[in-house]
């Protein structure tokens, strides 16, 4: 299971609503397995697992064997801004990932099995990389001969939705002399979406005024091709080169009819296109300096991102059509250098790092309206077009050692400046300062229990569409633009206690805390509402990891593997007042997978179970909350070795978990003028088939 659990609390859990249960069957690893030999301890209180553990589940890549390491679960970086500090949980022969548009489970699955030589589970805290802290995978691999591996996933749902057979992925390594190469083509994020069903709009009486009949598909593709180069020079000096080039084709279509007392029926139409493409190219090269080691890192990023929404309207006594359309077309582009100076002093590791960043934003926008002869005619928009830059500058000083046999910490302090400038309508130059640092202790008084406390600040990057006005056709809405609009930072508390339980498995238990400054959500501003800042809000979570064997109950060959997470949220309403919890937070979530690996076969047998509770996501005049479920679960069956390739078959959705929405809208002021109207929607998602086939070269 690919899960970050404190991610919830770093995005405000803004995921995007509406995929009628794509996640639950996704191309992912399998579950983890059930039997891994019990890791040997090195003198530095590493968990060490061989190649000989993951034996019996014929792996095929990196991926796979690190889903199996009993507890552990891989925490993606964080999109902070820059490169900064590390923030993920995985590292590569002792090295952070210098790339930002691949996942570590990316980079992962790029990694054939047969090349990885070992997986250390650490401490952060006591590792010489700032940022890092609780439990780290560091994977030791080296490329020897040319080999490669593939992944596919077709796919097929009951109702509405288009077949899939495009999600899949291919790459190779190899090496040459002291040259190690990388590359392959990757698709593993596709996805095809749909569900139908009927709508009750109800007037502020509680009277049915509207049913709708509904459907909606959504087909989504993200091709990458990308390659990666590592030169291991003379003196331990290390330099790598990656690039990648990516298209993404997201194609959301809607057609439903619309029935009123008193008014002709309605087939309205509604279409949403996002058709972009991207590149990054980047390297780092570390080398001997004086008494220590110097890290250059540079990295370009840019994205082209047209943008188009749609919606029409045919009435059945023949009046013309009448029908909107909005359009966005974004130039994004990051430039990063990076310098890291790292060396050994007072008995501890220290490290100097600085940071340059240019980020800029070019977008034009467009707003149109169909006239009575088919028409679409452009309105003035001005507000929605215009730029945004921002220069920014990072200083960090790090220092970490052991205190004790036991007890370890690392110490990171700086600050940033940066200047952000606005043109087009109302633009506005701002420039900040802002201090920025991280304190981790790492105790681990035994070989089986280990505890990681994690204080720091945070400043968060910033999505430069918010500062530009943008209309939202679906329902309504839109956003004057805001060209205050400041990073959100925060006082970030994180604690984890890990405890393995011998052979009957394993438990982690994360605890966060979010202590928010200008928290982003959306907020009156002049003409209107907005994407801006609340000054204070918090959050908190406690997140439960638990890995149960059954073999000392008899029951070789089953394993349980569950994560629960609890949150909550408090902020003051910017509209009402009134303290809720943020918008579109999720509150509950529970992942848990069963699995029988059965004894001296290739044959595999489990069931998989998620379920996520959201809370409403809140405008000036209405109050929105969009599920799926309550309850998603799939079973599945798989072959570890039929002519060598992994063969899984699941069966999806078999609780019949449907897409709902409840929405209210008011004429006014949310909660203080009369109910505009009422919207409940029920969907039909229905079972979704899949078969998955993985294997090497």
């Amino acid at each position: 299971m690919k899960l970050t659990a404190t991610a919830l609390l770093c995005s405000a859990a803004m995921a995007v609503p509406g995929q009628a249960q794509d996640a639950p069957i996704r191309d992912a690893p399998p579950p983890q397995a059930t039997e891994i030999v019990p890791p040997s301890e090195t003198p530095a209180g590493r968990q060490v697992y061989t190649p000989a553990d993951f034996a019996r589940y014929a792996p095929k890549t990196a991926a796979d064997m690190i889903q199996q390491v009993p507890g552990f679960q891989i925490r993606e970086s964080e999109q902070l801004r820059g490169l900064g500090q590390a923030t993920g949980n995985v590292l590569f022969n002792g090295k952070r990932s210098s790339t930002k548009s691949d996942s570590l489970f990316d980079l992962l699955s790029r990694i054939p099995a047969a090349n990885v030589e070992r997986i250390e589970i650490v401490d952060g805290a006591t590792l010489d990389i700032p940022g890092l802290s609780g439990q780290v995978a560091n994977i030791v691999y080296q490329s020897s001969s040319l080999s490669g591996q593939f992944a596919w996933t077709g796919e097929m749902r009951a109702h509405y939705a288009d077949p899939l057979f495009t999600r899949g992925s291919v790459s190779i390594s190899g090496r040459s002399g002291a040259l190690e190469y990388e590359a392959g083509i990757d698709n593993s994020g596709a996805g095809r979406s749909a569900a139908g069903g009927p709508t009750l709009i109800r007037g502020g009486s509680g009277a049915i005024i509207e049913t709708r009949s509904d459907e909606w598909t959504s087909n989504y593709d993200a091709p990458k091709v990308s390659g990666k180069l590592t030169w291991t020079g003379a003196g331990g000096s290390v330099a790598h080169g990656h690039a990648d080039y990516q298209r993404t084709y997201s194609h959301y279509d809607e057609l439903g009819l619309r029935v009123s007392p008193g008014l002709p029926d309605r087939l309205r139409g509604f279409i949403e296109r996002n058709d972009t493409w991207n590149y990054e190219l980047g390297g780092d090269y570390e080398f001997g300096f004086g008494p220590g080691k110097l890290k250059t890192i540079g990295l370009r990023r840019y994205s082209h991102e047209p943008y188009l929404q749609e919606t029409r309207t045919e009435f059945a006594d023949n009046s013309p059509h009448t029908g909107d359309r909005f359009t966005q077309t974004g130039n994004l582009g990051e430039t990063i250098a990076r310098g890291e100076y790292s060396w050994k002093m007072f008995g501890g590791d220290w490290q100097l790092s600085a940071e340059a960043a240019y980020n800029t934003l070019d977008n034009v926008s467009g707003l149109f309206t169909l006239d009575p002869n088919g028409q679409f005619i452009e309105i003035p928009y001005p507000e929605g077009t215009g730029g945004v830059k921002e220069d920014r500058y990072e200083a960090m000083l790090s220092f970490g050692r052991k205190l004790t046999d036991t007890l370890s910490f690392q110490i990171v302090g700086g600050a940033e400046t940066s200047t952000i400038s606005q043109t087009g309508a109302n633009g506005l130059t701002r420039s900040f300062f802002r201090p920025k640092g991280t304190l981790s202790l790492a105790w681990k008084p035994s070989n089986d229990f280990d505890m990681a406390l994690k204080i720091r600040r945070r400043v968060l990057q910033l999505d430069f569409y918010n500062f530009l006005a943008r209309a939202f056709l679906n329902d309504g809405n839109a956003n004057a633009g805001n060209n205050e609009l400041r990073p959100q930072q925060d006082w970030s508390y994180e604690g984890e206690i890990n405890k393995k339980l011998g052979p009957w498995g394993s438990q982690q238990v994360r605890l966060v805390y979010r202590d928010v400054e200008d928290f982003v959500d959306v907020i009156p501003v002049a003409g209107g509402e907005s994407v801006g800042n609340i000054p204070k809000s918090w959050a908190a979570a406690i997140v439960s990891t638990s890995t149960i064997k059954f073999d000392p109950a008899g029951l070789k060959g089953l394993k349980l593997d569950m994560t629960g997470v609890l949150q909550t949220s408090r902020l003051r309403d910017p509209f009402t007042g009134e303290k809720r919890q943020w918008s579109g937070f999720v509150t509950r979530q529970l992942f848990a997978t069963l699995r029988y690996d059965m004894p001296e076969t290739d044959w595999a047998f489990g069931a998989e179970a998620s379920h996520n509770f959201r809370q409403p996501r809140y405008r000036s005049n209405s109050v929105d909350k969009t599920w799926e479920g309550p309850w998603f679960a799939n079973v599945f069956v798989e072959n570890k070795d039929i002519a060598g390739l992994t063969v899984r078959a699941d069966v999806g959705n078999v609780l019949n978990a449907r897409s709902r929405r409840e929405r209210t809208v008011w004429t006014g002021l949310r909660g203080v003028t009369p109910i505009s109207f009422t919207e409940s929607r029920d969907r039909l998602i229905g079972p979704i088939f899949t078969l998955s086939v993985r294997g090497n070269f």
